[in-house]
């Protein structure tokens, strides 16, 4: 599975990688601390997953969804962040996320979602 990740969070983005480096057949193709070259990056790379901090300097995790919703429908997007309010749901899911996680409540979740998902990957291209 080939994964972006975006937050300007260097410590998150060091959790996430050392993560997603545990996980068998996950593949980070980019790190990025801001929305804009996230952006950029997601449309060069093209990847299975995207995990992505809603507040970033540049564009946010929000704006980043609904960007990308535009033109690709098959990037699975997951906004991760410590906003967990309803409200940033919401916005999150109206944009175009497959997935909204806490990064308080829900980040040891991460790695049963891409095993999960590369299960589903797995059947489809049979």
């Amino acid at each position: 599975m080939r994964i972006v990740i975006a937050d300007d969070s260097v410590l998150m983005l060091e959790r996430l990688q050392k993560m997603l480096s545990l996980i068998d057949n996950v593949e980070v193709l980019g790190v990025y601390r801001n929305g804009t070259d996230a952006l950029a990056g997601l449309k060069t790379f093209s990847p299975d997953l995207a995990i992505l901090d809603n507040k970033m300097p540049g564009l946010n995790g929000v704006d980043i969804i609904r960007e990308v919703r535009k033109e690709n429908h098959t990037i699975k997007l997951m906004l991760l962040t410590f906003y967990s309010d309803l409200i940033y749901q919401k916005q999150a899911m109206e944009a175009g996320a497959d997935y909204f996680f806490s990064k308080s409540d829900d980040f040891e979740k991460i790695p049963e979602l891409i095993d999960q998902l590369k299960k589903i990957d797995v059947i489809r291209n049979r």
